[in-house]
């Protein structure tokens, strides 16, 4: 068995959850500057994390539903997901965003699992706060780690695809890393550099 593990905003779906939700409330641009500098390894990721959530107080979590069930894929997903399942990979992916988004994603994808964080609401609004598994610089490796013991499943195993400075943690476990579409931070520590809009790109390299 093999193990292909993708971060979820910017690398499965073409943007950022957080930026289609800050639209709807007209903060597009203050989060995306906040995401920008974590996602360059110049913010703490719990940080950043909480400064952005905490701006989307008061939106419902109909709304957030709506959104998150209808982000645009990144081109070649699905297919991409599909031949690694061919090909024995179980596919999975983590997300230092939500479940909201992810959820929907993984049944339409067919992914083998999904890890992200939830989004703390009341009476059907969220209050500002997130909590989670997926909320710190190293989160994503540390919960790599522990899969690939329950999955008796190698570093050499592993592929680990990202984007940004919060997905490094990953590649410490990952026998081949993939930067797509990355920031240098990322590309930096990557075996396989993809700046195309195309995720079938990295089936030549698995």
């Amino acid at each position: 068995m093999k193990l292909a593990a993708f971060d979820f905003d910017s690398t499965l779906i073409d943007g950022e959850t957080l930026e289609f939700l800050a639209r709807e409330i007209g903060i597009e641009q203050e989060i995306k500057e906040i995401t920008d500098s974590a996602m360059r390894g110049e913010l703490d990721f719990f940080e950043s994390l909480q400064r952005r959530v905490s701006l989307l107080k008061g939106l419902s979590v109909d709304k957030v539903n709506r959104i998150c069930e209808n982000l645009p894929v990144m081109n070649g997903a699905l297919e991409t997901i599909n031949e690694l399942h061919k090909l024995g990979y179980k596919v999975i992916c983590f997300s230092g965003g939500f479940q909201n988004a992810t959820v929907p994603f993984a049944k339409k994808a067919n992914l083998d699992a999904e890890f992200s964080n939830i989004l703390h609401s009341k009476e059907g609004i969220l209050t500002g706060s997130v909590g989670g598994g997926l909320l710190f610089n190293d989160s994503k490796g540390e919960l790599l780690k522990r899969i690939q013991a329950i999955m008796d499943v190698s570093k050499d195993e592993t592929i680990a695809i990202g984007d940004g400075a919060n997905d490094l943690s990953m590649f410490q476990y990952a026998g081949k890393r993939i930067a797509f579409c990355a920031r240098p931070v990322l590309k930096k520590q990557a075996d396989v550099i993809i700046d195309y809009k195309d995720l079938t790109f990295i089936l030549d390299n698995v």
